[in-house]
């Protein structure tokens, strides 16, 4: 069940707040990977939430559609008197005084937290391997990487060890993993969220963003993260719509199945009544060509200090990245933010005709883990890959959605401006049903 059918079914009485609370806690005892999925389980808080939530029910006081649903947060979100490692040995018994700010809103707003999530370390890998703290499965395939960062926050849904998720997105970090595991991802736009209690990566690019089973979901999730009303979903339709496919970068090095997921999606919601217009963006290969400047040098910059204290405790390759920020001349950054401002402007004239811009989620499929172990120059070029569409949503300061195909493990994202994810859930929850 969807997090918004289990929520309807509370207020209709027929399920239990406790009870649904303590058959995920025992479905994460039992499960023979949720050590693979959850850092760290929270039953005490769960239980304690999952009772409010009922005497809520009981007294018709519920606090929204989701008040005593459980879900799993992503290992970077504070939870007061918790560990929060952000997948670092780094970071080892860090135990934060207070919750992450949106974990105290979505707990005023009745949610039930039953844990954090594995996670790439500190955010930064579009593919979900950490040997450090541990690597998540892969729904779809028991050989692969399940995508990340938000690695664990996927894998909690996909394997029904949480109704949803709460991860992070910096570079493609919800999507990612939401689309190899067939799950509905929003990433929200830059600013949206407050991020305080929040562990950081790229500040400038940092946001928070649900994982579910459906768009509905999503869409409850963010009005429960941000204190607001839900996005009205009702009557949504794709007649009229006009989606632009984006050629540029996007398809290339494209393989077989993503390929085929996204042109099948894409003929569907044309199907459906949207209009559909390929299109040419230069300015996105631009953008991208700029996010080793802009990424890598403020995470060096963020983390530089607590790195070099103890480089020994970081799985090498992402030490490697993070060092890759050091060489970055302080004038190229500056002039890689000034460049990128002026590629927005640009950005949001061409595509400003159109509902939502198309493309793949990830061009490839999850790669093994064993390979990625073993084979440094695949791990760059499957991570890179990974990252490549998702970053542009980032690089452009859009909001995003990326939706199951018919093809496992491969995701169509759909890209607004910042501050549309209100149309863009409209949009999605159309094109939801136009794909199933």
């Amino acid at each position: 069940m969807t997090a918004s059918d289990l929520g309807r079914e509370i207020d209709e009485g027929r399920i239990h707040p406790v009870e649904l609370t303590e058959a995920m806690l025992e479905a994460i005892e039992r499960h023979p990977l949720s050590s693979r999925i959850y850092a760290r389980s929270t039953p005490a808080r769960a239980r304690g939430e999952a009772m409010a939530a009922a005497t809520r029910a009981k007294t018709g006081m519920r606090r929204g559609l989701l008040d005593g649903v459980p879900v799993s947060w992503k290992d970077l979100f504070d939870t007061a008197g918790v560990a929060t490692e952000a997948g670092s040995a780094l970071l080892k018994h860090r135990t934060p005084a207070r919750d992450a700010v949106v974990l105290e809103t979505a707990t005023l707003q009745g949610l039930v937290c039953l844990g954090k999530t594995h996670m790439s370390e500190l955010a930064f890998s579009g593919l979900g391997l950490n040997p450090v703290t541990g690597t998540p499965p892969c729904l779809n395939d028991e050989r692969a990487v399940p995508g990340g960062s938000s690695s664990g926050a996927a894998a909690s849904v996909a394997f029904g060890l949480a109704p949803a998720a709460i991860g992070s997105d910096t570079g493609g970090s919800v999507r990612i993993p939401a689309a190899w595991n067939d799950l509905v991802g929003l990433k929200t736009t830059h600013g949206s969220l407050p991020m305080g209690g929040t562990v950081p990566l790229c500040e400038s690019f940092d946001t928070i963003g649900p994982m579910a089973r459906s768009v509905e979901d999503c869409a409850q999730l963010l009005a429960v993260l941000n204190g607001t009303r839900p996005a009205d979903l009702s009557g949504a339709s794709l007649s009229g719509a006009r989606l632009a496919v984006l050629e540029t970068v996007a398809l290339d090095d494209l393989r077989d199945r993503p390929g085929k997921g996204f042109e099948d999606a894409v003929a569907r919601l044309a199907r459906a009544g949207a209009s559909i217009t390929r299109i040419q963006a230069p300015e996105a290969a631009e953008a991208l060509s700029l996010a080793a400047v802009l990424f890598t040098a403020e995470a060096y910059g963020i983390w530089r200090e607590t790195i070099e204290a103890a480089p020994e405790k970081m799985f090498p390759r992402i030490l490697e990245r993070f060092r890759s920020g050091a060489t970055v001349p302080a004038t190229d950054f500056v002039a890689g933010w000034r460049r990128l401002t002026r590629i927005r402007e640009t950005w949001t004239a061409r595509t400003a005709a159109f509902d939502a811009v198309l493309l793949p989620t990830s061009p490839i499929l999850p790669p093994e883990v064993d390979r990625l172990m073993t084979d440094d120059a695949y791990y760059v070029t499957e991570n890179l890959l990974a990252l490549r569409n998702t970053r542009i949503g980032n690089l452009m300061g859009a909001c995003a959605l990326t939706l199951p195909t018919s093809q496992p493990s491969c995701g169509i994202t759909l890209m607004a401006g910042p501050g549309q994810e209100a149309r863009l859930l409209r949009l999605g929850s159309a094109a939801e049903r136009a794909l199933r």
